[in-house]
């Protein structure tokens, strides 16, 4: 028998017929793409802060260093004005400054509370350095040290700054692996609607083969459908997601990571790229799940 002509000039009212426009598996399909791309924001949202973050901190503690001068109080002043002139005379020092009591406290404070006698305590010396795009000489400079000033101890922040980069590298890679499983659950999520939503059509797919129709039509009948709601869902998780973030406070007002998590600038497009990626899962977990339930369903 030939299939009906409605069937064979257009495939989209042949498409809004043979899948239900709604039910169980459509309401489905509808709230996991918009809750996994809901997700997918903030995952999203976390690689790109991270990102960001290793690149603060591998900037600011790359161009920054210490000195830690420690001895006796007689010769205390000696020493630091022996490695003031040292680093007057180092190449890519951009500058350098003794730390006073009151700072030498507030990093303290943490540690022993407000009321530390900074004064009354035997504390080192310590001098900022900041350092030059061309950076400085580290091995070089020691040795200059130690010659010097045998108390001043010269640290380059190198064992405070690979791991903390290290740490958001990683906490990136976290973000990025967490995108994966979430797409990965939706399209499993998808693959159980579509196989529902042919099981519980194997009387229309009958009916249709009865008439003509092939295979590829009604894997592309389901497949348009599914991915459409794919698409349709996800685009409604990316926009409350998106206003979610809108609505975190800015970095600027706390300063810490949390605040910072949401995007900035050109970033606020990343999230665009969700509701695309959704239906081109929807639409291989789909026609994955046509194509095997079409082979048990005779």
């Amino acid at each position: 028998m030939r299939a009906p002509l409605s069937l064979l000039k257009s495939e989209r009212p042949g498409a809004d017929r043979v899948v239900p426009p709604t039910g169980f598996t459509a309401r489905l399909t509808l709230l996991t793409a918009a809750a996994m791309a809901f997700l997918a924001v903030f995952a999203l949202a976390l690689s790109l802060a991270t990102g960001r973050l290793a690149d603060r901190w591998a900037d600011s503690l790359a161009r920054s260093a210490t000195i830690r001068i420690s001895a006796p109080p007689d010769q205390m002043e000696a020493q630091v004005a022996a490695v003031l002139a040292v680093l007057k005379t180092t190449p890519g020092v951009a500058s350098d400054r003794v730390l006073g009591n009151d700072e030498m406290k507030d990093l303290l404070k943490p540690w022993f509370g407000p009321d530390l006698p900074v004064d009354a305590l035997p504390l080192p010396k310590l001098i900022a350095v900041t350092e030059t795009n061309t950076g400085i000489d580290s091995e070089g400079l020691r040795l200059r040290l130690q010659a010097e000033a045998p108390g001043a101890v010269f640290d380059d922040h190198t064992r405070w700054r690979r791991p903390l980069v290290a740490a958001a590298e990683r906490l990136r890679l976290l973000g990025l692996m967490s995108l994966v499983l979430i797409f990965g659950a939706m399209a499993g999520m998808i693959t159980l609607a579509a196989q529902a939503a042919l099981a519980a059509n194997g009387q229309v797919i009958a009916t249709l083969r009865l008439v003509g129709a092939r295979d590829t039509f009604i894997a592309r009948a389901f497949v348009r459908r599914f991915t459409l709601r794919g698409l349709a869902g996800a685009g409604l998780g990316v926009l409350l997601g998106m206003a979610a973030m809108a609505a975190l406070p800015s970095a600027n007002e706390a300063g810490g990571f949390l605040t910072g998590l949401g995007f900035s600038g050109w970033g606020w497009f990343w999230p665009l790229i969700i509701p695309p990626v959704a239906a081109i899962v929807a639409y291989g977990a789909t026609r994955f799940a046509a194509a095997r339930m079409l082979r048990r369903i005779r």
